[in-house]
């Protein structure tokens, strides 16, 4: 089964220093970590699952929105990502490998004690940024199998061999 992540979206957020430095509002912010965790959650092959909560909104009801291995999800009024994250982590099944995102020492303490490992937000900022530069890494590095290195492309005639040589420079 995948791996999970459960992240305090705000705390994070609030723990992320680039925010502050460059000055992004808290919906620019909220959009720019949904985007990073997308591409960590895709990189790494776990599911993340995104909380915002909404303990001083008006939402009436939760909302949730699923997007490849990513899942942002926005707390009813008066709920809050701890309470989600909480219940979260009760309702997983115990053989599901799980990582709670937060600082909050309290949801800490209360999802180890339930089975999750932690991870503090300062932390998941440092594992997204490496994770993006091996991704960076793995893009810009050089194939080390050719075409011509493939079974099938072996088996081919050579004026089809040449034919696919001249589609793949242009020509």
């Amino acid at each position: 089964m995948t791996p999970l992540l459960l992240v305090d979206g705000y705390n994070v957020i609030g723990q992320w220093a680039r925010v502050r430095k460059e000055g992004w509002t808290i919906d620019q912010a909220r959009e720019r970590l949904a985007n990073r965790l997308s591409e960590y959650a895709a990189f790494e092959g776990i599911e993340v699952t995104l909380v915002f909560d909404a303990t001083r909104g008006d939402r009436l009801m939760r909302s949730e929105e699923k997007s490849g291995s990513l899942t942002v999800v926005f707390t009813r009024a008066g709920e809050t990502a701890d309470q989600y994250i909480e219940r979260a982590v009760d309702c997983a099944p115990r053989h599901r490998e799980l990582r709670v995102a937060t600082s909050d020492s309290v949801i800490q303490t209360i999802a180890f004690g339930r089975g999750a490992s932690r991870i503090p937000a300062r932390e998941l900022i440092l594992a997204i940024d490496q994770s993006r530069a091996r991704q960076r890494a793995a893009i810009a590095a050089p194939s080390v199998r050719g075409v011509k290195s493939y079974p099938i492309y072996q088996r081919l005639p050579p004026e089809q061999q040449a034919a696919l040589e001249k589609l793949r420079r242009g020509e």
